[in-house]
């Protein structure tokens, strides 16, 4: 792939993040790769990005990046070796803005280095305020999905919770940057082996032990990470609580 990218006069470099970037690349491994587009050629590029990907090896199938609002994205699953790629297309000026120091494979001339060497990468940090003013709403939620027997939703709130709120704070809590939740086992596996309580089994007593699993992990993470001006929603907490502690004593019914 990479000879093709550098006779195309179109791009003026390759760069790499997620496992490549972090020197932990398996066989399980998908590749995150950011080919860089001369801004004379973008539109055109994007307009034939799904050629242009299909043309780098034997494609099965292909689609952007919209579901994670980024159409920039190319999603792409090769054979010959079976292989998930992301190819996110940018100009050397959008490589300004990102949320991690890429890997520079190749360039034409200096503009991924200038780029990345004038600016910083910011990644987004999970906001705690934002969360505690939402926690126990979800909690809530949880728990009338629990009393209603709606196990599948108490599952999928389940899997939330790990993905967008206990596993990014626990990797900040242990003073990692809050991505690659899905590899909590290596680089926490003590929380992981925590959170393992939060698995439930399509079981009304499994869901609502999971839930509150979820309510105990929160409390500790929270009050490792909270500023001095966090605003804790100490009545909802306590009313959400103790409706969930119903619905469990009760067997899924709180009436």
């Amino acid at each position: 792939m990479l000879p093709q990218i550098q006779r195309d006069e179109r791009f003026v470099g390759l760069a790499a993040g997620g496992s490549l970037l972090a020197g932990d690349v398996d066989e399980f491994s998908d590749l995150d790769l950011v080919p860089v587009v001369d801004p004379d050629h973008h539109k055109s590029v994007m307009a034939q990005r799904f050629d242009i990907t299909a043309s780098w090896g034997r494609q099965l199938a292909a689609f952007t990046g919209d579901h994670v609002g980024e159409p920039r994205l190319v999603v792409c699953l090769y054979e010959d070796p079976l292989l998930h790629v992301d190819f996110k297309f940018v100009t050397p000026p959008e490589l300004e803005t990102r949320i991690e120091d890429p890997l520079v494979l190749w360039e034409r001339s200096t503009e991924l280095t200038d780029a990345i060497d004038r600016t910083e990468s910011h990644h987004p940090m999970p906001d705690l305020h934002w969360i505690e003013d939402r926690f126990w709403v979800w909690v809530h939620y949880a728990a009338a999905k629990l009393g209603r027997g709606e196990l599948f939703e108490v599952v999928d709130f389940l899997g939330f919770m790990r993905s967008q709120v206990l596993g990014p704070l626990a990797l900040v809590s242990a003073g990692h940057l809050p991505r690659r939740v899905r590899r909590l086992e290596t680089y926490v596996p003590a929380f992981a082996e925590s959170l393992q309580a939060t698995v439930a089994t399509y079981d009304v007593k499994a869901c609502g032990d999971a839930v509150w699993t979820c309510v105990r992990l929160y409390r500790i993470l929270r009050d490792q990470l909270a500023p001095a001006d966090l605003i804790r929603r100490t009545a909802a907490e306590e009313a959400s609580v103790a409706y969930l502690e119903k619905v469990r004593i009760t067997g899924g019914s709180p009436r």
